[in-house]
């Protein structure tokens, strides 16, 4: 699986480089170190007198060689090493984004804003331009992701709503599942207070029935080695719900694009963003009606 991390020297940029070489090194593949700078800084930034842009240049170098001593010191090795690069851009996630295109990229991977509780995620400006446009999955690593001894990852949980469209999700979770490794969880959250499902039990029987069919649908589809099971998590609201599944430290958690997304597009709809506030693993987001290229 070829991974692009976007890069800054700061905690949550050591965040999404943990995430992506624990992703890179379970599935065997490559990590590539993006570090983005702004284009419009050599015009609005820069001083008359001439050297500026190599400054920035060799600040932004030494930068991503921190990265890769970073990995060396913190025993976070992907086989064939990392490759960094250095890129130009009119924004951050502009300049991910091709780097993704141009290496064919399976995901996307960045870090969680600053400010936001431990374990937990606040997007940033960057993150939130990449799940708003991605073409391809991005995945979020939460605060404090570095300083988890988690290596691998154990199992991939699948969100499916209620509702019909569950293709997305279930393609790129199973495809990451058997790239890691990792045991595959569909997940459903019942939110008995906000969604008019009735009384609890008859909610959470709706789930378990969606959730049963979406399994059978696919489980001819698994590639061997990779098993499937079933939860359903509810609560009086949708956060309850998030807030009562027990998540392992080593795990993903794989979720979809809203349906006001291009197709092809991520669009980051607005229970995935419940969602994300509570989460204290990684999320993916997949775009819509589409699945995750060959190098996954």
């Amino acid at each position: 699986m070829r991974v692009v991390v976007g890069f800054q020297d700061t905690g949550a940029g050591r965040d999404a480089l943990a995430l992506g070489a624990r992703l890179a090194a379970s599935s065997g593949g490559e990590l590539h170190v993006v570090l983005v700078l702004a284009s419009t800084e050599r015009a609005t930034l820069a001083p008359p007198e001439a050297g500026f842009t190599r400054y920035l240049e060799q600040a932004a170098l030494e930068w991503l060689a921190g990265a890769q001593e970073w990995l060396a010191r913190h025993d976070r090795g992907v086989p064939g090493g990392a490759t960094t690069h250095l890129r130009w851009a009119e924004s951050g996630a502009e300049g991910l984004l091709e780097a993704a295109r141009e290496l064919d990229a399976a995901l996307v991977v960045v870090g969680a804003a600053r400010g936001g509780i431990a374990g937990r995620f606040r997007v940033s400006g960057v993150a939130n331009a990449l799940l708003h446009a991605a073409e391809v999955p991005v995945a979020l690593a939460p605060k404090k992701l570095r300083s988890s001894p988690a290596a691998g990852v154990s199992r991939v949980t699948a969100a499916i709503g209620l509702r019909p469209g569950a293709s997305d999700v279930m393609s790129a979770s199973i495809r990451l599942a058997d790239a890691l490794g990792a045991r595959l969880r569909l997940l459903s959250l019942v939110a008995i207070d906000e969604e008019g499902l009735g009384t609890s039990d008859a909610a959470a029987a709706a789930a378990h029935a969606h959730v049963s069919t979406v399994l059978e649908g696919v489980h001819e589809t698994l590639p061997d080695g990779v098993a499937a099971d079933t939860l359903v998590a509810r609560g009086a609201t949708f956060s309850q719900a998030v807030v009562a599944v027990d998540f392992a430290g080593d795990e993903l958690v794989v979720v979809g694009s809203s349906r006001l997304a291009s197709a092809g597009r991520l669009f980051l709809g607005a229970t995935a963003s419940r969602m994300l506030r509570e989460l204290p693993v990684p999320m993916v987001v997949v775009p819509r009606d589409a699945v995750m290229g060959e190098q996954s």
